[in-house]
């Protein structure tokens, strides 16, 4: 059996073969505790959007794949979903691919704008990547460049 730390990684190893036969990126995975049981999340994306094909797909042949390899102890639930409008930016691929994008930036501790502000949220449009750090330009003007590593959680923003 593997172990529960193991598990996100053993379905993610899981999912892209699959993922790939239907030209299917692989965006985020989430294990969650839901009272008794576990819910599976999968994330999936491609260029154009996902279809709700797609995700009924991916849910059928993983289900099979999980239900042969019996790598999640106990009951669980899976869901397979597109990464909606305000999409998790995780790969450094992902900070180039997007930019032009407003998107919503959180560090690890403390960090520094070009001014020399403090703080852990940023918010401004994506502008590529230099090296292994981002650069956004913010919504009050300056420019910030975060390294990978201080970055706790990014994503898409959507303007209402």
């Amino acid at each position: 059996m593997t172990g529960l730390v193991d598990i996100p990684q053993r379905v993610a190893e899981l999912a892209q073969p699959i993922l790939d036969s239907f030209g299917l990126e692989l965006v985020d995975l989430e294990l969650r505790t839901a009272g008794r049981s576990q819910v599976l999340c999968l994330y999936i994306d491609k260029p154009g959007g996902v279809s709700l094909d797609d995700c009924a797909e991916v849910s059928r042949e993983l289900s099979l794949t999980l239900d042969v390899e019996d790598c999640i102890p106990g009951r669980y639930t899976l869901e397979v979903s597109s990464p909606g409008l305000e999409r998790p930016l995780k790969k450094l691929d992902d900070f180039v691919r997007f930019s032009g994008r407003l998107a919503q930036i959180k560090t690890i501790e403390l960090y520094q704008d070009e001014q020399g502000n403090r703080r852990k949220t940023f918010l401004g449009i994506l502008q590529g990547v230099d090296g292994d750090r981002v650069l956004l330009h913010l919504k009050e003007g300056q420019q910030a460049r975060i390294p990978l590593d201080k970055i706790a959680k990014a994503h898409l923003a959507f303007e209402f």
